[in-house]
């Protein structure tokens, strides 16, 4: 795998290490009378790589639908480098945040480059009707755009295999191919859902690698996962969801030291923790929700 740089423009100078890119304020997601973000905050700065745990149906991958735009939420606010993040997933993403899924979408029927290329789209400044009369500009910006495409494949390891079908890639290619199309966009920071979910630890250990050679150009990255060896070895501070709710947060050694951490993933009950069938009422009420197309990553698997 391919680490050393990642050339590409920025849509604004790069902030200075510690500033704080985004800021989550009293986020809540509510599905009728059911909660499953409850007033959470979270800050994450520039440099940084931030993890987000929790025992299933904690509420993470809904948080990450608050701050990405897929979700609107009941209350709270989402900002980007002091700026309110509109509701909207391709304004997000047009921003500087990008992010993955928990289930990988790709085009499967497209190649490995078209992938990325699809995420190049809003960087693109040409419209439709340079597209119809594919004039000069038109074609300056299509070479512009795959030799960026081709930057981040050689970034990722996949630059060999641009031209095969993203269906015929194993698992874990198809998980950077994930990534690179994320990377398209030029992102100041990267949300990733569960990177290393089936993975064999060969394959864990090089998406450690990957996210920490992302972190080195000046892109930070929040990242849900359930491997605490991986949160706790990558990542400069961890955040708790449990049951929607941020029970704690602080660098590796103070969250695994934490006794309602411990008993949030042992199922042990702790003062002021939700009731069981709360926590089962969440969870189904996440797994009803209907989640709008991705805009970084726009489509499902269309096999």
């Amino acid at each position: 795998m391919t680490t050393e740089t990642i050339p590409g423009p920025a849509a604004d100078p790069a902030p200075a290490p510690g500033e704080p890119l985004l800021r989550a304020t009293g986020v809540t997601m509510r599905f009728g009378g059911l909660t499953a973000v409850d007033n959470v905050d979270l800050t994450v700065n520039a440099g940084e790589i931030i993890g987000l745990i929790g025992p299933n149906g904690a509420g993470k991958t809904t948080f990450f639908n608050c701050l990405t735009g897929l979700y609107v939420p009941t209350e709270g606010t989402v900002g980007y480098r002091g700026r309110v993040l509109p509701p909207k997933p391709h304004l997000v993403t047009r921003a500087g945040v990008a992010r993955t899924f928990q289930n990988i979408r790709l085009f499967a029927n497209m190649t490995v480059l078209e992938n990325v290329l699809v995420g190049r789209h809003t960087r693109t400044k040409e419209g439709l009707l340079s597209a119809l009369l594919r004039g000069p500009g038109f074609h300056r910006a299509e070479a512009a755009g795959r030799e960026r495409a081709m930057e981040l494949l050689a970034f990722v390891g996949l630059d060999a295999k641009a031209d095969h079908l993203a269906r015929n890639l194993p698992y874990g290619e198809q998980r950077k191919l994930e990534v690179a199309r994320a990377l398209a966009s030029d992102p100041g920071l990267l949300l990733l859902d569960e990177p290393t979910a089936g993975m064999n630890p060969q394959e864990t250990r090089a998406t450690e690698e990957l996210i920490l050679a992302i972190r080195a150009q000046g892109i930070a990255v929040l990242v849900i996962e359930h491997d605490m060896r991986f949160i706790f070895n990558l990542c400069d501070r961890t955040a708790v969801l449990v049951q929607g709710r941020k029970l704690i947060e602080g660098d590796s050694a103070t969250v695994q030291g934490d006794e309602r951490v411990i008993a949030a993933y042992l199922g042990t009950p702790f003062e002021g923790a939700p009731g069981d069938e709360e926590a089962r009422q969440v969870a189904a009420a996440e797994a009803a929700a209907v989640t709008p197309e991705p805009t970084v990553t726009p489509g499902e698997d269309d096999q």
